[in-house]
C-alpha cells in the first residue's frame, strides 16, 4: 500500500519572509523561535485581568517582568551632576500600584521627556525590566512599557480580550512585541495539521488544534485557557509516547539469545557462598531480569534504587546468570575510579568464583576483568584476549569498552551504571558488539518519578529497588548558614574531628577544583551569575584542603581527590582512604556515584547552594554505609528566604530520594525534563507538567502503544506523522534511536 506522505505544514513557514528579518533574528538568537509554527507554539506564561493588576507585592528581584499597573504619581526631579553642574540633570520618578503594592520607576536623562508626557496620573499600561532595589524599595529602571488605552482602535485589537497574555520574555524582546507578532501570524493557526487521531480526540472531548492556538493565545475566558492548554498537554504527551512506543516496538521485533542459568552453575554456587539473604526487593527484582533473560527480544529495563539499596548485587546476579548461560556481560561505569571500584567489590563478592582459570578457582568460576583507558599495554592486550578467547566472564570498564579493538566471544548482557552520564552513542556502539543485540540493564541511583521513568525512559521497562537492606545507618543531615552564623561553621569542623577522634573518617566536597585551568580570570570564562552576586567564585578543593590542614583539621591526615587527577594517583588516593589511612577526603562530586566507604560517616558540603536536590542525596549517600550513624553537613551563605535555602532545608528534612526526585522536578519546571540530550528550542515540554500530568502521561502512554500496535507506521496518519517528523529533529531522533 502506498504510504500516506507526512503532510507539509504552513506553519513551516520561516518567520522573516513574515515578520520581516530584523524582528525574526532577536526571535531566533533570544528565543530559539524560527518559524511560524515555533512562534505559535511559543505560549503565554500567564495573563493578567484587564481589571486586576499584577501583585506588585511578589515581584522576584533581578528578574525580567511585565506588570500592567495604573499611574499613581508622576515627579520630575531637577538635580546637578558631573554631567549637568548647573542642576540640569533631570529624573523622573513614576509611582505606579495595582492595589497589593506599589513599585518605583525611575527615567533619567533624555529619557525622560516621553514618559513625563505619557505617563501621568490613572494612566494604565504595561511597564517591562528588570527589579532591582534602590535605598530599599523595588524599583525598574528605565522599563519598556506600552500604553493601555483603552479606546484606541489598536489597543482594542491587539488585546481583544479582558485577558491579556503575559509571554516569556527577554530584555530584548518585551511580551507585547510577542504578542503583536503572534497577532500577525495568527491566521496561519487555522491550517495547523492535527496530530491526534480523530477518535482520539473526539472520545476525550478535546478541542480542535487550531481552536486551541486561537484560544491559548486570545483567550476571553478563563474556561478558554483551560480548554486550550488541557487540548495542548495531550499533543506533547501524545506525540512523545508515540516515539517512545514506536521504539519499544521496534525492539520488540529484534531477535537475541534467551539466557537462563544452569541450575547448579555459577549463580547458584554464587547464591551459597553469600552471608545474608536478599531482601524481598532485590528478590521480586531478579524474578523480572530473569524472566526478560529468557525471552528471544532484548532486555530493555531499568533498575532504579536508593542509595545503598543493592543495585549492584542484583546485576551480579544477572550477570552470573548470563555467564551460565555461555554467554558475556559487560559492565559499563560512568568514570575510572567507579569501574575500579565495582571491579574490586564484585571480585571481593565473588571470592574464588571470580579466579576462572586460576589454580585454586572453584570449579564453576569464571574470570572478572578490568579494562579501562590508562591500563598499561600488557594488562590490556590480555583482558583483550580474555574477552575474545570467552575466558572471560565478565568485564568491567569505562567507555573504553567501547573502542573498535574490543571483541566479545559472546556478548548477552550489558550493565550501564548512572545512564544519565553515559552518551546514548556509547550505549549503542557496545550493543553493536554482540552477535545478536544483547540483553541491557541500565541501573540509576538517581530516584525518577515515575512519570519521568515514562517519558525519559519510556522505551524501557522499570524495576525498583525501594528497601534498604539491613545494616545500614541513619543519615542526619543540618543545614549549616555560613553567613548568618559563622560559629555554626567552626561547630561544623569540630564535629569532623570528632567523628576521626572516633575512629571514623569524613569527606568535605566542593563545587569546583581550583587549579589554574578553571579560574574564571586566567581563562576568560564568564563566571555564573551566582559568583557575580557573591563577587566570589565557587569554593574550591586545592584551596578549602590546604585552608582546613593548615587550620580547623590541622593535625588530620587531609588528601586531595578530583577529576584531573591522573587515573593512577586517584586510585591511590582512593584505595588510601578506603584501607582508613586517609583521615579526610576533599573531592570534587568524583564520589557521587558508587564510593564505598563504610567507616566514613561525615561530609561537609561546601557551597551546597550550588548543587542539585538529586545530586546532593547521591553525595549524602557516601555516608552511613556502615554500622555508625551519618552526618551530612549542608554549608551554604545563601540567605534564609532564598529558593537555593528552601532546596536545602527540603534535602535536610527527607532521606527520601523518590520525595526528593518530586521537590527538584517542581524546582526546575521551566527546565527541560528530558535533559541535555535532547536540546533543542522545540524539545522542552511547554505545557506538559510532568509532575502534575502525571494522569494524562499514563493515558497517553496508553493510547500510544495502541496505535503504534495496531499501525505501527502511522500510514493512516499522516498529521502524526509530521508532528513526530518535527519532535524528532535529527538529534532527538539519534537519541530515542540509541536509548
Amino acid at each position: 500500500m502506498d504510504l500516506v506522505p507526512a503532510l507539509e505544514e504552513p506553519l513551516k513557514q520561516p518567520l522573516k519572509s513574515v515578520l520581516g528579518p530584523a524582528t525574526a533574528k532577536v526571535m531566533a538568537e533570544h528565543l530559539g523561535l524560527h518559524t511560524v509554527g515555533d512562534l505559535l507554539h511559543h505560549y503565554p506564561r500567564r495573563y493578567e485581568e484587564r481589571g486586576q493588576l499584577t501583585h506588585l507585592a511578589d515581584l522576584p528581584m533581578d528578574e525580567h517582568v511585565t506588570v500592567v499597573a495604573q499611574v499613581a504619581d508622576a515627579r520630575l526631579h531637577t538635580f546637578a551632576s558631573a554631567k549637568a553642574p548647573r542642576g540640569k540633570g533631570q529624573r523622573l520618578e513614576v509611582t505606579i500600584t495595582d492595589g497589593s503594592g506599589r513599585l518605583q520607576l525611575v527615567f533619567f536623562g533624555n529619557g525622560v521627556h516621553k514618559p513625563h508626557k505619557e505617563l501621568l496620573p490613572g494612566t494604565r499600561a504595561m511597564f517591562a525590566g528588570k527589579v532591582s532595589v534602590f535605598n530599599r524599595r523595588l524599583q525598574l529602571a528605565h522599563p519598556a512599557y506600552e500604553l493601555l488605552r483603552g479606546d484606541s482602535e489598536e489597543a482594542v485589537e491587539s488585546w481583544a480580550g479582558a485577558l491579556i497574555p503575559l509571554y516569556p520574555a527577554t530584555a530584548k524582546l518585551e511580551s507585547w512585541k510577542i504578542g503583536k507578532a503572534v497577532q500577525t501570524v495568527l491566521p496561519s493557526a487555522q491550517e495547523a495539521l492535527d496530530p491526534l487521531p480523530p477518535a482520539l480526540r473526539e472520545g476525550r472531548g478535546l478541542t480542535t488544534l487550531p481552536e486551541a492556538l486561537l484560544k491559548i493565545h486570545r483567550p476571553h475566558t478563563k474556561a478558554d485557557v483551560a480548554d486550550a492548554r488541557a487540548r495542548l498537554k495531550w499533543d506533547e504527551a501524545f506525540v512523545l509516547q508515540v516515539a517512545l512506543a514506536r521504539r519499544r516496538y521496534a525492539d520488540s521485533q529484534l531477535p537475541a539469545v534467551p539466557r537462563t542459568p544452569k541450575p547448579d552453575g555459577l549463580l547458584a554456587a554464587f547464591d551459597d557462598r553469600l552471608p545474608f539473604t536478599l531482601t524481598e526487593g532485590q528478590q521480586k527484582v531478579s524474578k523480572e531480569i530473569f524472566d526478560d533473560l529468557a525471552t528471544e527480544h532484548p532486555m530493555h529495563r531499568l533498575l532504579q534504587g536508593e542509595v545503598g539499596s543493592g543495585k549492584t548485587m542484583v546485576a551480579l546476579r544477572a550477570m552470573l546468570a548470563v555467564v551460565d548461560a555461555g554467554g558475556q556481560a559487560a559492565m559499563l561505569a560512568p568514570t575510572e575510579v567507579l569501574a575500579q571500584q565495582h571491579h574490586r567489590s564484585i571480585v571481593e563478592m565473588m571470592g574464588e568464583l571470580a579466579e576462572g582459570g586460576m589454580l585454586g578457582g572453584a570449579e564453576h568460576a569464571t574470570k572478572v576483568v578490568l579494562l579501562t583507558g590508562s591500563m598499561g599495554a600488557a594488562g590490556r592486550r590480555q583482558a583483550l584476549l580474555d574477552l575474545v578467547t570467552g575466558e572471560a566472564g565478565i568485564v568491567i570498564g569505562t567507555h573504553a569498552l567501547i573502542e573498535d579493538k574490543v571483541q566479545f566471544h559472546d556478548l548477552g548482557l550489558v550493565v550501564v551504571d548512572e545512564q544519565h552520564r553515559f552518551g546514548v552513542e556509547q550505549r549503542d556502539a557496545l550493543r553493536g558488539k554482540g552477535k545478536q543485540p544483547p540483553h541491557l540493564l541500565v541501573m540509576t541511583a538517581t530516584p525518577i518519578p515515575r512519570t519521568v521513568a515514562m517519558t525519559v525512559f519510556g522505551d524501557l521497562e522499570t524495576s525498583v529497588l525501594d528497601q534498604l537492606p539491613a545494616g545500614r545507618s541513619p543519615i542526619a543531615t543540618h543545614v549549616v548558614p555560613a553567613a548568618d552564623k559563622p560559629h555554626f561553621l567552626a561547630r561544623a569542623w569540630e564535629r569532623v574531628r570528632e567523628e576521626v577522634e572516633n575512629g571514623h573518617q569524613a569527606y568535605v566536597v566542593c563545587p569546583r577544583i581550583g587549579d589554574e585551568e578553571d579560574d574564571p580570570k586566567k581563562t576568560g570564562n564568564k563566571a555564573s551569575p551566582e559568583d557575580e552576586a557573591e563577587k566570589r567564585p565557587p569554593l574550591a578543593v586545592l584551596d578549602v584542603a590546604d585552608q582546613l590542614a593548615k587550620g580547623p583539621l590541622q593535625g588530620l591526615k587531609v588528601e586531595v581527590l578530583h577529576g584531573r587527577m591522573h587515573p593512577d594517583d586517584k586510585d591511590t588516593v582512593m584505595r588510601r582512604f578506603a584501607a582508613g589511612e586517609t583521615d579526610v577526603l576533599v573531592a570534587t562530586t568524583v564520589i557521587e556515584v558508587g564510593v564505598n566507604v563504610p567507616n566514613a560517616t561525615a561530609m561537609v558540603i561546601m557551597d551546597a547552594d550550588r548543587f542539585g536536590v538529586s545530586q546532593l542525596h547521591q553525595l549524602r549517600g557516601r555516608v552511613g554505609r556502615g554500622s555508625a550513624p551519618g552526618l551530612c553537613l549542608l554549608v551554604t551563605e545563601m540567605p534564609e528566604a532564598s529558593a537555593a535555602r528552601q532546596r536545602l532545608n527540603a534535602v535536610a528534612s527527607t532521606l527520601d530520594g523518590f520525595e526528593l526526585s518530586r521537590i527538584d522536578l517542581e524546582q526546575r519546571r521551566e527546565g527541560d525534563v528530558l535533559g541535555q540530550a535532547q536540546s533543542g528550542a522545540r524539545s522542552s515540554l511547554r505545557v506538559l507538567a510532568v509532575i502534575e500530568d502525571e494522569e494524562v502521561i499514563a493515558e497517553a502512554r496508553e493510547e500510544a502503544a495502541a496505535v503504534v500496535a495496531s499501525d505501527p507506521e502511522l500510514e493512516h496518519l499522516p498529521g502524526l506523522r509530521t508532528a513526530l517528523d518535527a519532535l524528532l529533529d535529527e538529534e532527538r531522533e539519534q537519541y530515542l534511536e540509541k536509548g
